[in-house]
């Protein structure tokens, strides 16, 4: 499943606007760097039209692309979703169902949990799947790092490469991210799991 992000930001009316924003960020972010379009898809390996078109505003940007591009400019991923940098350095509380929310696709809502804490190691979300048909085609997604996810509710398979596995609540899985991977809720219900990318 391609990790896709439509952001809720604080003031903004509607997501292509949001969307708008973030393509700017990352647009003006590369220009700033002084790093071509054709440079900056061949460091984070995609193509230079794929990049034209998430610069543009006019499409949906993956996940592992925006991280990838955090990780090109030595930057915080909330600082491309935001257009804040985290300011936090002790602790930083969440309380329940207040993280910062990112919307993939209408099936994912991911709620950021260390957005607001400065030099993260890692990448704490806590995803909510709704179930989709078993027609739905498995679009997979890979990003540089390694990934741990514990399920909180529910049952989900996971695809990594060409392996499928069940599971649910209480189980957790870690794997290297490079890997092509998507999850998948079953049984007609909604899962939940706690995201940690390193």
């Amino acid at each position: 499943m391609p990790l896709v992000i439509q952001i809720n930001f604080k003031g903004c009316e509607d997501m292509s606007e949001q969307l708008k924003q973030m393509a700017e960020r990352i647009k003006t972010l590369r220009e700033l760097a002084e790093v071509s379009v054709e440079t900056l898809a061949n460091d984070i390996g995609i193509s230079a039209e794929d990049l034209r078109k998430y610069e543009s505003g006019n499409e949906d940007i993956p996940v592992s692309v925006l991280f990838s591009i955090a990780n090109r400019f030595n930057v915080e991923l909330s600082a491309l979703l935001t257009g804040e940098s985290p300011r936090l350095h002790n602790y930083l509380v969440v309380r329940n169902g207040k993280g910062l929310k990112v919307e993939r696709r209408k099936e994912y809502d991911y709620q950021s949990l260390a957005y607001n804490f400065a030099n993260k190691k890692a990448e704490p979300f806590l995803v909510t799947v709704t179930p989709d048909t078993e027609e739905t085609p498995v679009n997979y997604n890979s990003h540089a790092g390694q990934e741990f996810n514990y399920i909180l509710e529910g049952t989900v398979k996971i695809f990594i490469n060409d392996h499928e596995i069940i599971l649910n609540e209480g189980d957790s899985i870690y794997f290297d991210s490079g890997n092509k991977h998507a999850m998948k809720a079953l049984n007609g219900k909604t899962a939940k799991f706690l995201a940690i990318i390193l």
